[in-house]
């Protein structure tokens, strides 16, 4: 799972920061505690003495060496066991001044090995949410907040359903989609409707769900997405083509890629160009994509080029958003 280098290099930061922070403040409660009770300073002294004298009675050629180690621990454990009351009479537990990782998987180093630990995935979770949220309204949307009684339950012309039905079903297929990412049926979403009927919500609610489980996750327009595209092609060596590089890189490599408002681009051979790379490399990488979009698959097939829809029609589940206008429904409730 393929973070952005912006995400990764924060959780790092943080990651370091706190290392820091802990570091520091168990240096400044060492020291209150060895001016409040000296003899405290004088036995972590000797504990380290004795741990190294422990190294080398093992190691110690000729004579017993059992009995060497033996008398070497046995003199440690006196001196613990007297430091741990001088602790205790400061109020503090007898591990207070102990070097402890935050972390004991990884040290407070982020890896197990080769692989990140969950440390650090939390910290990459959380900062991937705040870059989402730049772009992308997760204050307060998740699946826990929203609401379907903004939806008619009067059957919608032409549809055979009412809008409470059919977002009932839209709702559970997004939601199983986010929970059981890499595990659902579905790899990839077709949204389509009209503007406020709740795809840009659902959208950041996977996106939310998503990132917390720990995957990469890329949201952005497909006016956006486009103009990195081409940046990469035109402006090449340049630092925003440099920049544009690493743009188009994230959103074919990350976990899942959310395109918002597919259709609102000026359609032109460059786009399609573009969009075809985008769509059919993810597809070849067996990565996810939420596509959302005013078109319907009909109307995306009048736009885009045949190889494009084929694999749109073909590789999308589509989700059919219809009914009024939620944020007149709502205003007008109020």
């Amino acid at each position: 799972m393929p973070y952005d280098g912006n995400v990764m290099r924060r959780a790092v930061q943080r990651l370091e920061e706190d290392r820091r922070r802990r570091r520091e403040e168990a240096e400044r409660l060492r020291a209150s505690a060895y001016q409040r009770q000296p003899r405290l300073e004088q036995l972590d002294r000797r504990i380290q003495s004795t741990m190294a004298g422990l190294v080398a009675a093992a190691l110690r050629q000729g004579g017993d060496p059992v009995q060497a180690v033996q008398a070497v621990r046995e003199e440690n454990q006196g001196l613990q066991r007297e430091r741990a009351v001088l602790l205790g009479g400061l109020g503090l537990p007898e591990d207070a001044l102990d070097d402890k990782p935050a972390c004991p998987l990884c040290g407070d180093t982020g890896w197990q090995g080769a692989r990140m630990c969950r440390c650090l995935k939390e910290l990459c979770a959380q900062e991937q949410i705040r870059e989402l949220s730049k772009l992308l309204d997760l204050g307060e949307q998740s699946f826990d907040t929203f609401h379907l009684e903004y939806y008619s339950q009067t059957p919608y012309p032409g549809r055979g359903s009412s809008p409470r039905g059919n977002m009932e079903l839209v709702y559970d297929v997004c939601l199983n989609y986010a929970t059981k990412f890499g595990r659902f049926a579905l790899k990839n979403l077709f949204l389509s409707g009209a503007p406020g009927l709740g795809k840009t919500f659902l959208s950041a609610c996977i996106a939310r769900t998503v990132s917390e489980s720990g995957f990469s996750v890329v949201y952005d327009t497909a006016g956006n997405i486009f103009a990195q595209f081409e940046a990469r092609k035109f402006l090449r060596d340049s630092r925003d083509g440099l920049e544009a590089r690493d743009e188009t890189r994230r959103y074919l490599s990350c976990d899942l890629l959310i395109l918002d408002d597919l259709g609102s681009e000026l359609t032109t051979q460059f786009t399609q160009s573009a969009l075809y790379e985008l769509i059919n490399t993810r597809l070849v990488a067996d990565k996810h994509t939420v596509i959302s979009s005013n078109l319907s698959m009909e109307e995306a097939a009048q736009r885009y080029a045949p190889q494009i829809v084929s694999r749109l029609d073909g590789e999308y589940h589509t989700l059919h958003f219809f009914g009024d206008d939620i944020r007149l429904v709502r205003k007008n409730r109020l």
